[in-house]
């Protein structure tokens, strides 16, 4: 289970801010899933009854289309030229993984049915400068595009069907593509920055704990897992602010690492000594 630290349930996702429950929460499902695709390094196309694990294989395109590199020579390039033009006789699946080494790795599995097309060049005038440099480093083979039906997620005991409308208007976690990156940074190189940063947790469940380890890094926040033995908690610190890009990620750590010196200084949390010159190096590991 995952709490914030005042004890409220969290999620491995955040939800953005938005006075309207049941929209904010189908914004929410639309954004984790356009995050799971983003971060992906591998996934899973089934055509007809062929199925084939593609590795560093994908890019996505602004609207969500999903751009696969799949070689023309082989059988599940002859059953995409078979399948082209049919609605939702292609599916993608990718498994979204807790990037550091924990009990409970999976957050998210991501279903999509849809349309399968040849790639047309055109849709570059659509596409900002991450997404054509995301298709240049596509393997040197025939490239499709798989057009979404239908959207299924499912995270935790939730399975639901992600509108198409709020997909394609969503837009990834910013710090999605990174944030495998900075947690095996975090975790391998700053084992002390994680230990002040678990002073944020209630001093019971760090005194109940074996370990605690970071386990995602997104836009709200980072958070924490706090293991023993037999069960996990997973506590979400928030930034003082929603970051977009890699030096907002940098402020929101020194802002968490001031207060959990300040913390473990004074029970009231009443000091404010410097945060640590070390919160750079989380973002050039």
């Amino acid at each position: 289970m995952a709490l914030h630290p005042a004890g409220r349930p969290t999620d491995l996702a955040h939800p953005p801010h938005d006075t309207d429950a049941s929209a904010a929460d189908g914004t929410d499902a639309a954004v984790v899933a356009r995050s799971a695709l983003s971060a992906a390094t591998s996934l899973c196309l089934a055509v007809d009854d062929a199925a084939v694990d593609l590795t560093a294989s994908h890019a996505v395109l602004p609207d969500g289309t999903v751009v696969l590199a799949v070689d023309a020579m082989s059988r599940t390039g002859g059953l995409l030229v078979a399948a082209r033009g049919r609605a939702e006789a292609v599916q993608v699946d990718v498994t979204h993984l807790i990037p550091v080494a924990t009990r409970s790795r999976v957050r998210v599995r991501l279903r999509i049915l849809g349309t399968a097309r040849p790639f047309d060049p055109a849709s570059l005038d659509l596409c900002d400068g991450d997404t054509v440099m995301s298709l240049l480093a596509l393997p040197p083979v025939a490239l499709w595009t798989v057009e979404p039906n239908r959207v299924h997620l499912m995270r935790d005991h939730d399975e639901r069907n992600v509108d198409a409308g709020a997909y394609r208007a969503a837009r990834a976690d910013p710090i999605a593509d990174e944030e495998a990156a900075h947690l095996h940074h975090l975790t391998g190189r700053h084992r002390d920055l994680v230990d002040r940063l678990a002073m944020l947790l209630d001093p019971a469940l760090r005194a109940r704990s074996a370990r605690v380890l970071p386990v995602a890094l997104d836009a709200d926040g980072v958070i924490l897992r706090a293991e023993a033995s037999q069960w996990h908690t997973d506590v979400r610190l928030a930034f003082p602010r929603r970051v977009v890009d890699g030096a907002g990620l940098a402020e929101g750590l020194r802002a968490l690492l001031a207060e959990a010196s300040r913390a473990a200084r004074s029970p009231d949390r009443t000091s404010r000594p410097a945060a640590s010159t070390c919160v750079c190096d989380l973002l050039c590991g």
